[in-house]
């Protein structure tokens, strides 16, 4: 049985909601990290940047911590949960107020090492 190298990379509180986040993660699940990069450096949507950088991180970590080589790097497991709720309230007619719910979401990584067997 062959050992799998992983490495993991959490980025917590991006401004984001989990459900946008999700959008994107779908996106570059199973790619190669290298090319996941390439994939959301054209992406527009917001989330695109937190992902990437919580991938760079991971690659970086694995890299400097474990010496691996960052071309071998694949994406095996990429979720976001959510965060911390910030309730912000506007104020409406008639001394009513209108409740905004500003959503944050943790972004996890983990890079396994492909082995060409």
């Amino acid at each position: 049985m062959s050992d799998v190298v992983t490495v993991k990379a959490t980025t917590k509180h991006v401004g984001l909601s989990a459900q946008k986040v999700r959008l994107v993660l779908d996106q570059v699940r199973g790619r190669r990290a290298s090319e996941a990069l390439a994939y959301l450096a054209v992406l527009p949507q917001a989330a695109a940047r937190p992902v990437a950088a919580t991938i760079k991180s991971a690659m970086a970590s694995a890299e400097e911590n474990l010496g691996l080589n960052q071309e071998d790097m694949v994406v095996s497991q990429i979720w976001a949960d959510m965060g911390s709720t910030r309730k912000w309230r506007r104020f409406g007619a008639r001394g009513r107020f209108k409740p905004i719910l500003r959503r944050s979401s943790h972004i996890s990584v983990v890079l396994a090492e492909e082995t060409n067997a």
